[in-house]
């Protein structure tokens, strides 16, 4: 039925969310699926925390963790992956499997600063500590998720100092796995380039966007609708919450420097998933406001 992809920092608390996120589940199947809890530390895996110490060591144990993945993808479960799944690629070919099988799947990121980190890991003894060398070195390569990708799309952040995951949000993750949408196993991939004019546009849009933040916002927060006619039509106007605070041109223009990056490297990677990427106004549009939306209110 369903895959959802755990991912962020290792030591970060992801194992503790994915518990929470089963025991909901559990409940809101009322036990007409399975609801499967796949660790790394399982005794079916045992891939031990020093597997991530080299890359001659963590190849095999990634091999082994997709091949116990694609066993248990089933249209009759519901599958939470509790790994640190750190890099796209391979959070991509965790999205290939399941789209071959024909099951939604979202992705779940747990969002906890570094620090703290290394503080639970302290905490940690034996196999389930990593090493202080191993801890800092997946910090610099880890690839945070995006939900401009679609491989990492529908995207949660969840953030460690929140006790519980809300209920407004475990109703959320329900309905991406429970209504969402299944992608066709045969859409494949295509080399794809951007249109000659995708850079004005990025930047035509992204900056249209910030000028209508900043001649709207009031500093308290709420909903703005952006309505410019020529960034989307008055049936797709596109709503974004602000934070309660002021957000300055300085923090929108840094922001807008990054969502324009992500882009550019979107295409640069060489392929893309067919029909995955519009360059129009209004799906550039789209696209930078969720950016905007998930930066605000991480």
């Amino acid at each position: 039925m369903s895959l959802i992809t755990i991912t962020g920092y290792p030591a970060s608390g992801k194992s503790s969310r994915a518990r929470q996120l089963k025991a909901f589940l559990q409940e809101k199947a009322g036990g007409s699926k399975d609801v499967i809890l796949l660790s790394e530390m399982s005794h079916s895996l045992d891939i031990k925390r020093s597997a991530y110490d080299n890359s001659a060591a963590e190849k095999p144990a990634r091999g082994a963790l997709l091949t116990a993945i694609i066993r248990l993808l089933s249209p009759n479960n519901i599958l939470i992956v509790d790994a640190p799944n750190y890099i796209k690629g391979f959070r991509y070919q965790i999205y290939c499997a399941a789209r071959e099988m024909k099951v939604r799947v979202a992705t779940v990121y747990v969002l906890t600063p570094q620090e703290q980190c290394r503080n639970w890991n302290k905490l940690r003894e034996g196999d389930d500590k990593y090493s202080d060398e191993t801890l800092e070195n997946l910090f610099q390569r880890y690839e945070e998720p995006s939900s401009m990708v679609r491989w990492d799309s529908p995207l949660f952040t969840l953030l460690w100092s929140d006790e519980s995951i809300s209920q407004s949000t475990l109703n959320a993750i329900w309905d991406a796995i429970e209504k969402g949408k299944v992608n066709n196993p045969n859409s494949g991939t295509v080399t794809a380039k951007a249109p000659t004019d995708a850079l004005a546009v990025l930047e035509k849009t992204t900056l249209s966007i910030i000028q209508q933040i900043m001649s709207s916002q009031n500093g308290f927060g709420g909903v703005v609708t952006l309505s410019h006619t020529s960034l989307v039509s008055a049936s797709t106007r596109l709503k974004l919450t602000l934070p309660s605070r002021n957000v300055t041109l300085p923090e929108l223009s840094r922001l807008k420097r990054q969502f324009v990056t992500a882009q550019k490297k979107a295409i640069t990677l060489g392929t893309i998933e067919r029909g995955s990427v519009d360059w129009s106004e209004a799906g550039v549009g789209k696209r930078f406001v969720v950016f905007l939306g998930e930066q605000f209110h991480r």
